[in-house]
């Protein structure tokens, strides 16, 4: 899946869920280190627990970062 995102610095995130499991997360733009250790940590995640962690979470004054943008595109991802 594909998500655009929206009030961070990566414009995209693409990943796949394979038996709900959360796999090969990618970040376009962002903060390189971070993304890459967002993607890696949450690599074979279950989708809940995945969302669980992420949800909420702000980079500075941003009412959202990277990680809530991955949890958001997540929940699309299950409500289809």
């Amino acid at each position: 899946m594909r998500y655009k995102t929206q009030g961070v610095c990566s414009r995209e995130i693409s990943f796949e869920v394979k038996d709900n499991k959360v796999t090969n997360v990618q970040f376009v733009g962002g903060c390189a280190g971070n993304t890459q250790g967002v993607a890696r940590l949450i690599e074979g995640m279950d989708v809940d627990e995945a969302i669980k962690r992420m949800e909420g979470i702000h980079c500075g004054p941003r009412p959202t970062s990277c990680p809530d943008q991955l949890a958001r595109a997540l929940k699309e991802y299950k409500a289809r």
